[in-house]
């Protein structure tokens, strides 16, 4: 077993490791003792770690298996949640408890190796703020890969971010990624796609992918339909978030032209002496005008949301440079406008 390293409350670890789990009993102390063995070969003298476990509802002794491990390693740390709350609760929690100037995710399963751990720190030495892990050769049922390609297609094709594999969990955020992209609902899968609309880098690696030796697996067909819906979502924020009224506005204008259109029609039809009373299509007039009215109003109300809460801009300032700002280094300058 890898030795522990004690870490202080006021050192600030190189590296946190957030892991969500539910019912892994079986994986956890091996994981652990993984990744404890990996990143020794990338810390700096005197640097350290730490590694979040976040339990999100486990109904098995997945619990009690971490509770052992904590007091023999002072750098782990053991997050229960109240219950089930879905793996980017799980994540939110674990992001909020992380110190490190660099954050890694990794399914708590072992289909994730940790000793890829150098390699993604390397990457990012290259000057990324953000690595996904990509699957190459995928050990999974074809029930479970099937559907994440589909899925990781429409994220390319509708979003513009060029990964292979967005739903990867194996990644390393630089912390100032998480402190710019807000995660909610089941966005987790979609942090590389906002961190690339708030301008960060974004890079790939392969990574080797074991086959699921305990356990079982939380992928169902539900999650494929939830990540489709999420993914309409993110395509709205991405578009529009900032200027709401030019998604409604297209909509609610030409639902109302249409309506007055078939209104001038009707009224030309009534002039040369027809009947217009008994016809549909004034119903049909009346509705879309008065539809299209309400689209343009809700297009209205939501830029008065925007403009009232300008606090998250669409925009990150890298660093400020004056004869009277100390510029510091471009990294710990970032902040949200």
């Amino acid at each position: 077993m890898p030795a522990s390293v004690t870490t202080s409350p006021l050192t600030r670890p190189a590296f946190s490791f957030v892991i969500p789990f539910m019912n892994e009993e079986a994986t956890l102390e091996t994981l652990y003792e993984r990744i404890a063995e990996s990143v020794q070969t990338v810390l700096a003298p005197g640097e350290t770690f730490e590694v979040i476990f976040i339990d999100d509802g486990s109904t098995d002794e997945s619990v009690k298996a971490v509770e052992r491990l904590v007091p023999l390693h002072p750098e782990l740390t053991l997050l229960e949640l109240q219950g089930n709350f879905g793996k980017s609760a799980a994540l939110a929690a674990g992001f909020e408890r992380a110190r490190g100037r660099i954050v890694f995710t990794l399914d708590a399963d072992l289909q994730d190796d940790p000793k890829e751990i150098p390699r993604f720190v390397q990457k990012l030495g290259e000057g990324y703020d953000l690595v996904s892990g990509y699957k190459r050769k995928r050990n999974d049922p074809i029930s479970k890969v099937l559907p994440s390609r589909v899925f990781n297609w429409l994220v390319r094709t509708t979003t513009g971010i060029r990964l292979h594999d967005v739903n990867c969990g194996f990644k390393a955020y630089r912390d100032v990624v998480l402190e710019n992209v807000r995660l909610y609902g089941e966005m987790h899968r979609f942090v590389p796609v906002l961190a690339h609309w708030k301008r960060f880098r974004i890079g790939e690696i392969a990574v080797e992918h074991h086959a699921r030796a305990f356990g079982k697996s939380k992928f169902g067909g539900g999650r494929f339909f939830r990540g489709l819906m999420d993914l309409m979502t993110v395509v709205f924020l991405l578009r529009y978030e900032r200027r709401p009224a030019h998604f409604f506005g297209g909509i609610g204008t030409a639902t109302l032209l249409l309506g007055v259109a078939f209104g001038v029609y009707l009224t030309f039809l009534k002039i040369l002496g027809h009947s217009i009373g008994q016809r549909p299509l004034l119903i049909l007039s009346v509705l879309l005008i008065v539809v299209g009215v309400q689209i343009l109003a809700t297009g209205l109300i939501a830029e008065l949301l925007v403009h009232m809460n300008r606090n998250d801009g669409p925009f990150l300032v890298r660093r400020v440079v004056s004869k009277t700002a100390n510029s510091g280094s471009a990294r710990s300058q970032l902040t949200s406008r």
